[in-house]
């Protein structure tokens, strides 16, 4: 089955989400010697966020999803 890919929205790149630009900014800097030290950094940061900052994030997601 074959989807039609949709138009390309500035507005919608992932790359902007908000919850992508905190990661990245807790990451910046950072080098793990394997995917275990990443996991746990991964973890560290997901427990530091608030949890309704962190859901409200997701649902706006899934929001933008639907938009494409």
């Amino acid at each position: 089955e074959m989807f039609d890919h949709p138009p390309y929205r500035p507005d919608l790149a992932p790359s902007d989400f908000h919850l992508f630009i905190k990661l990245k900014e807790f990451l910046r800097g950072k080098r793990f010697r394997s995917d275990e030290e990443l996991e746990n950094a991964w973890t560290t940061w997901r427990s530091e966020l608030a949890g309704e900052e962190y859901d409200m994030g997701i649902l706006k997601l899934v929001d933008r999803y639907d938009k494409c």
